[in-house]
């Protein structure tokens, strides 16, 4: 599949927030909880997979991969990596079963959302990083940050999704 001008654009853009995000505090906001730090870095993604495609959703998940290693390191690639690469599919492809309902960009969101939190927490349970429960484990770390960034998710992707594609509809036909 060769990308178009709209998905090369939004690849550009995306993963330029992204960047942005990554390499200033905007991204990781600091937090005095177990897990550290809250992340909007999700939020990219999520857009670049609904308004480009799987394809974008993955590049762009990869940048916001390869940052938050920056961010955390040494940590282990296996843990910060898979899920962020499938934040922008995972949204797309719900998007997709549920656009014709009303519901589709938000639960979209929330699903790109959920892929973030419950991929990389559940893998670094796997990997020994972290405990599945207790006071400091992966179950109160995804109660405390994953449900509100999950909702903040629906709430910011859902309005630009739908200015995006107003402002760039996609071609129907190609010449």
């Amino acid at each position: 599949m060769k990308p178009d001008t709209r998905q090369i654009t939004i690849a550009g853009v995306l993963g330029a927030l992204t960047l942005v995000l990554g390499m200033t505090p905007l991204g990781f906001i600091r937090v005095p909880t177990l897990a550290g730090a809250v992340t909007i870095m999700h939020l990219p993604v999520i857009l670049a997979g609904i308004t480009g495609g799987p394809v974008i959703g993955v590049a762009v998940g990869l940048i916001f991969g390869l940052l938050t290693m920056m961010q955390f390191w040494p940590y282990d690639p296996r843990v910060l990596i898979p899920a962020r690469v499938l934040i922008g599919p995972v949204a797309f492809l719900v998007y997709r079963a549920l656009s014709g309902t009303g519901w589709g960009l938000p639960l979209a969101a929330v699903a790109g959302s959920a892929v973030n939190t419950v991929g990389t927490l559940g893998l670094a349970v796997v990997f020994g990083w972290i405990p599945f429960a207790g006071k400091e484990g992966a179950l109160g770390i995804a109660l405390i940050h994953g449900i509100p960034e999950a909702i903040v998710s629906a709430l910011v992707v859902t309005p630009i999704v739908l200015a995006v594609n107003r402002v760039m509809p996609r071609r129907k036909h190609r010449p």
